[in-house]
């Protein structure tokens, strides 16, 4: 089906990446644009939000990524989603064997 070899298409091109340590640096990478762009520091401050009004008694590790996942998702700036994209593609048209 479809969705099957999509899933597969995924895998293969994970495993490539992996493999040749491009998957290493795109993450260094996205680590590095999301200090540089000051999504860390917002994210950080709504975790500091997160927990002043829930109270630090109640607010579990689980709760907190459940609150700021959506929030650090929609944060990241789309010159940083387009650059990874873009990284992605060379990498993919340089390995165009797959």
């Amino acid at each position: 089906s479809r969705m099957n070899k999509d899933a597969q298409m995924r895998a293969t091109i994970n495993q490539k990446l992996i493999e040749t340590g491009e998957r290493e640096r795109l993450k260094e990478l996205l680590r590095a644009k999301l200090i540089e762009c000051g999504w860390k520091d917002q994210l950080k401050a709504h975790c500091k939000d997160v927990i002043k009004e829930k109270g630090l008694e109640h607010v579990t590790v689980d709760d907190l990524v459940a609150e700021i996942t959506p929030k650090g998702r929609a944060l990241v700036p789309d010159s940083v989603k387009k650059e990874l994209l873009q990284r992605i593609r060379t990498f993919l048209a340089q390995h165009a064997s797959l």
